[in-house]
Order: structure tokens, then sequence, then C-alpha cells
């Protein structure tokens, strides 16, 4: 399974994006999904969208987003099985919303719940994201975790495949960089 960041990796972070217009996808995504999709991995995104905790979109925007982000990536070649997101924040602004959560990264909820849904080869199965919260979900759940610098998705996703790139989590594990005090 290969598992993405939604801001940051897939589409440039603008902060708190949650309407097509303001989605400018980051240079090689679709390609790098569409790449994934032709090795025969399943694809889910797993995104913090703390802007639902703050009062600034509903969960309904989240939804609509995807699918719209779900058809350009289908028309590009490519394919996302499924999105999770999670909308709490522990200093949420909306009361219903104010959670320290299972699913908010760094926390491996969204992971967990996609491995559930579609069982994998963990050995296989890689994440990339943008921050330290997604590797250290990554972490938690067993995966080769990569950190995208902002260059081409792509090319850092055939690096990925083609097994010529350690995943960050293996050093982290090693140092023991991975635990939070």
């Amino acid at each position: 399974m290969a598992l993405f960041d939604r801001d940051g990796v897939l589409n440039r972070d603008i902060g708190y994006a949650h309407r097509p217009e303001q989605i400018e996808w980051i240079d090689g995504a679709l390609a790098a999904l569409a790449l994934v999709k032709a090795r025969g991995y399943r694809t889910v995104v797993v995104t913090n969208q703390s802007g639902v905790a703050r009062g600034l979109y509903e969960e309904a925007d989240v939804l609509a987003l995807h699918i719209w982000m779900a058809a350009q990536v289908e028309q590009a070649g490519g394919y996302i099985d499924a999105f999770y997101y999670c909308p709490y924040h522990a200093h949420a602004a909306v009361a219903r919303y104010r959670a320290d959560h299972e699913d908010r990264k760094p926390r491996p909820g969204m992971l967990h719940k996609a491995i559930m849904r579609f069982p994998t080869d963990m050995m296989a199965s890689f994440l990339v994201g943008d921050r330290r919260s997604d590797l250290d979900a990554a972490a938690a759940m067993g995966i080769a975790g990569h950190l995208f610098a902002g260059d081409r998705l792509d090319l850092l996703v055939a690096e990925i495949l083609a097994g010529n790139r350690v995943p960050e989590t293996e050093a982290m594990a090693a140092s023991g960089t991975h635990r939070r005090d």
C-alpha cells in the first residue's frame, strides 16, 4: 500500500485548502499516483484536517474536495482507493471536534484503519509525508516513511519503488529518534 499525506505532498500547502480552486498539484504528484497504480499498489491518502476543528470549513467540504481530487487523479491515470482524514484537534474551536484523537498524526489511527480495510504486505507498504508527524505515524505502524522535501513527487516515488531510497523511519528507528519524550 502507498499512503500519502495530502497538503504539502499531493498539493501545495496553502493553509486549510478545502475547495477545488485552492488546489495546485505538486509537480509530479499525478504522475506519482499513476505510477503506484501501474505497479499494483493500493493508494490511500491520510490527512489531518484541523480546519474543520477550527471552524474554517465543514467535513462536507473535505469530502467534496476529495471526490474532486479523486476524479482529477483518475483522469491522469491514477487511482485513490480511499481518503482518511482527521477533523479532530485537542484545542479545537468547535467543541464536537475537541479531542486528542487516535487518528490525528503522529498517531497511526488513520494508517491502521487503511491497513485493516485493505490487508497488505507491510514490508512493501510506505508512506510519503512532509512532516515529522507523518514519519512518526509510519514508524508507529511499522511501515517505511519517506520525507518529501517539495521537489518532484514522481521522482521520489520512482526511487522508493526501485528500492533506491532508505526510509527516514529506518534511520529514526536505528537512532531511537522516533520516540517523543
